[in-house]
């Protein structure tokens, strides 16, 4: 098994579900979330929800789904911490998505171990 940091990021984040990261890649067997930074772009405070999709499995049922951070508030050109110290773990076909209540307001940025098979 071969352990590989990564980052994932996405910015100006809209008001819809995106993927920063899939846990979709060949040989893949788990991945570590090591940490998450929010940056709110805008001059007002913003709302930001994340989900876990297990499987990566959408549509309408969230029967697949586990929200993580439901409408956490950043302030106007903050930069906000969030899973730090703590782990999380996706396994094989996972994937974290991110929205915001403003559009293009959002920045993400994310450490990541992968590890591999």
């Amino acid at each position: 098994m071969a352990n590989t940091f990564k980052k994932a990021s996405t910015q100006k984040i809209d008001t819809t579900f995106v993927t920063v990261y899939d846990a979709n890649t060949a040989n893949l067997t788990a991945s570590v979330i090591l940490g998450v930074a929010l940056c709110n772009r805008t001059t007002g405070t913003i709302k930001v929800s994340c989900v876990l999709r297990h499987g990566g499995t959408d549509g309408s049922s969230d029967a697949n789904h586990r929200l993580l951070l439901n409408e956490v508030q950043v302030l106007s050109g903050a930069t906000l911490e969030v899973m730090g110290g703590q782990k999380y773990i996706l396994e094989a076909n996972d994937d974290l998505q991110f929205k915001s209540d403003t559009a293009d307001s959002l920045d993400v940025v994310m450490g990541v171990m992968e590890i591999t098979s």
